[in-house]
């Protein structure tokens, strides 16, 4: 296993060599990374993400009720990973932090209000079309109307058409007074259609147009397809839903549970409307999800078959991943914004059989920071020198090659008290929530997730994990390279704009 330290070094050898990997982006076509010959041209690269899908509601990931054919067979024919988390589980955090390179404290992308600092900064579309690549945005990445970062929109524009003014708020910590059940559950039903299905209605449509014009000869392309779904409203058509009715396990939740979770997710249950949904409520959505899982399963196999009749299928590496999770009703939460497994870990599958063979899967943990580098190395170009994360091309391509086995999740975003940041290496996870004012303390979460997978207990305070506590937290402060506390302040200096308290 590689310590935290190597991967630090590496990254310092990684950028004192910069200005010699430099100079090799700008070379001909052909004569950049990993030994490739001048002849030889580099892959396009079809990343597909959807918006808000837990992995564990696909088939590749061991669910025995989910129908996601599509997605099953990019596992069979790719290399799955088992434990990749997002870097926010929040939708424009996350997605900046990806177009960004870097995590989101650093680029103060606290909520889905938040912009990269500029226009111009260096960005993986950028990065990428520095390394001789077209950069393309089929769909969603929850970017400001004005800004898409270098990329060249294909398509609907609705999904990227927010103004963003930044601002925030924290919630006041001894206010958890129940608000009414959120009006998203009254969302939930059969039907044909809704803002999601329409909305990737025409992204699918634009990603076919553009692979039956693309020729295979052309420049090479990145591309990014970004759909809606599963994201809530919770409405699918009726053949979407019909098998899963009655199908689909409830939550269980341990007796005196809700009252042992940390301050900040009890005040989500409280600020969001989630503490009196009724079981019936909660079962036609876990239902509903089932069916729209399946439905955008559906469209993203109509872009992989568009792909497939097309002349460069053999040239195309195909990656799918989604933004965040979705809690589901699991812990008594919905929606995201928590460090459980269902919110924070996310699918993700690389799929090239002409260099990686299919049905292999990547235990350790990485993130979709780690899936950047990954992608610019195997584009052939370099990342800037401040970037966060490491390419995953040579554990992509011997198992055996040490990894880092390493992630990080950040939320400072709205609904609660104070911001907090997840660190998982080995089986284990931890979770620091900073201090909410002066009269309340940190909080702190360990979880065996080999032992306890669903997260119910919680070691961080037990005498005999005290060490391991201590030792995890130094180690996630020096990968995010401030302390928690100091990050939280930051991020309320920025919401103080229109700060309050809920």
């Amino acid at each position: 296993m590689t310590k935290v330290g190597d991967i630090h070094r590496r990254q310092f050898i990684r950028g004192t060599v910069a200005s010699a990997i430099g100079a090799a982006v700008s070379a001909p076509l052909g004569q950049r990374a990993f030994g490739r010959s001048p002849r030889e041209r580099p892959p396009n690269i079809l990343l597909i993400m959807s918006d808000e899908h837990d992995s564990r509601i696909s088939g590749c990931y061991g669910n025995p009720i989910a129908r996601t054919p599509h997605i099953d067979n990019l596992a069979q024919t790719g290399v799955t990973f088992d434990n990749a988390y997002c870097n926010s589980p929040l939708c424009s955090p996350s997605r900046l932090s990806f177009t960004s390179g870097k995590y989101i404290h650093r680029i103060r992308a606290w909520n889905n209000a938040a912009q990269l600092p500029s226009e111009d900064i260096a960005s993986l579309a950028t990065v990428m079309q520095a390394a001789n690549f077209d950069p393309f945005l089929c769909g969603k990445m929850h970017y400001d109307f004005h800004r898409r970062y270098g990329f060249v929109d294909i398509g609907p524009l609705r999904s990227n058409g927010w103004i963003k003014e930044g601002g925030g708020s924290r919630r006041n910590p001894d206010n958890l007074k129940a608000k009414k059940v959120s009006h998203r559950f009254y969302e939930f039903g059969t039907g044909d259609d809704s803002r999601v299905l329409s909305h990737d209605r025409e992204v699918t449509k634009s990603a076919l147009s553009f692979l039956a014009k693309r020729k295979r000869g052309e420049t090479p392309f990145f591309m990014i397809v970004g759909y809606l779904a599963p994201h809530f409203p919770l409405i699918v058509p009726d053949e979407n839903w019909r098998h899963f009715r009655d199908q689909v396990p409830m939550p269980q939740i341990p007796d005196g549970f809700i009252d042992s979770m940390p301050l900040n997710y009890q005040l989500l249950r409280a600020g969001m409307g989630l503490q009196n949904v009724d079981d019936q409520t909660t079962k036609l959505g876990r239902e509903l999800y089932y069916g729209l899982t399946e439905w955008i399963d559906n469209e993203i196999g109509k872009v992989l078959a568009a792909l497939q009749n097309s002349d460069m299928n053999d040239d195309t590496i195909i990656i799918y991943t989604s933004d965040h999770g979705e809690n589901l009703g699991e812990h008594g939460l919905w929606w995201k914004k928590t460090m459980y497994e269902q919110s924070a870990r996310v699918p993700l599958i690389v799929s090239w059989p002409k260099r990686w063979a299919g049905g292999q899967r990547r235990r350790e943990a990485c993130s979709l920071l780690d899936l950047v580098q990954t992608i610019v190395e195997l584009g052939g170009g370099t990342t800037p020198e401040d970037w966060d994360g490491d390419s995953m091309v040579d554990w992509l391509d011997n198992h055996e090659n040490p990894w880092k086995d390493l992630a990080i999740s950040q939320y400072y975003g709205q609904s609660v008290a104070s911001g907090y940041t997840m660190f998982r290496q080995g089986q284990y996870k931890y979770v620091y929530h900073t201090p909410p004012s002066a009269r309340h303390a940190d909080q702190r979460e360990l979880y065996d997730l080999q032992r306890d997978p669903m997260e119910f207990n919680n070691l961080a305070d037990i005498d005999p994990y005290q060490v391991r506590v201590d030792q995890m937290h130094a180690l996630m402060v020096k990968e995010v390279g401030e302390s928690p506390e100091i990050t939280e302040e930051r991020c309320r200096l920025d919401f103080s704009r229109n700060y309050h308290q809920d």
